[in-house]
């Protein structure tokens, strides 16, 4: 393969991580919006209820702006600086997790922090729609949310390690699934010890909380396989050099 600098490889990161962004836009719009705005008509009829009614010319920003314009700055931001991390993960991988391409790493990398910085954390924390949740307890969410994203890429690197530290003595496959058994375990212990957050009111309708986790997990697996997809291709034509053409056979006298 060709000898290239990290930032290479992290321009095309970020170029993927724009295009996962445009795909993840695209699901949130279609499936996500139609959530948020129930979630919301919800909330404003319990203002309405309790007396205190915010109309939608209050608000700074309108809701169809936010569900556009809003919505698609965010999500390209957030998935170019995820592209962008995710190529460094990928320049550290490249040749020490086993004898595989750069389309191969790329899957493998994509997979592991598609685990570890989504789903682990999402089944500890789940995503709620707008009206569920305390505001006076945002700040303590967000700050355990992100300890469970850093404990388990925490965990994750650790079971990697103990992988490769057990492959001489088990094997490459008994290995793997030796570190894969331990990052299971730790992070059910991470789970039982870490507090739980159930703030959902018992009047939300389930059916809701249901269909937005479901979007907010689609809209995750669309950013994450569209990256795989397009640092793959990207990272395998930087790195593996072109065939050379063939020689034309020139023709006997």
């Amino acid at each position: 393969m060709n000898t290239l600098s990290p930032r290479v490889l992290l321009v095309r990161g970020m170029l993927a991580g724009l295009l996962a962004g445009v795909a993840a836009f695209l699901v949130a719009y279609l499936l996500g919006e139609s959530k948020v705005d129930a979630a919301i008509a919800i909330e404003e009829a319990g203002h309405i209820a309790a007396g205190h009614d915010h109309g939608a010319e209050d608000a700074p920003v309108s809701r169809a702006l936010q569900a556009t314009a809003g919505l698609g700055t965010g999500v390209l931001l957030y998935g170019v600086a995820l592209g962008g991390i995710a190529a460094l993960v990928f320049c550290f991988a490249l040749g020490r997790i086993g004898r595989f391409g750069p389309r191969a790493t790329a899957a493998l990398v994509t997979g592991g922090l598609f685990v570890t910085v989504t789903l682990v954390p999402f089944f500890k924390y789940p995503a709620n729609p707008p009206a569920v949740g305390d505001p006076d307890t945002a700040a303590r969410r967000t700050a355990l949310y992100l300890l469970m994203i850093a404990l388990s890429a925490l965990l994750a690197a650790g079971a990697l390690i103990l992988g490769r530290r057990l492959a001489p003595k088990l094997g490459n496959w008994n290995a793997s699934i030796a570190g894969g058994a331990f990052f299971v375990l730790a992070v059910g212990i991470a789970y039982a010890v870490l507090p739980g957050i159930n703030e959902v009111p018992e009047d939300f309708p389930a059916a809701l909380i249901w269909s937005f986790r479901l979007a907010s997990l689609a809209i995750q697996a669309a950013l994450w396989t569209t990256f795989g997809l397009a640092f793959g291709h990207l990272a395998e034509r930087a790195l593996v050099p072109a065939a050379a053409p063939k020689e034309a056979v020139q023709p006997t006298s």
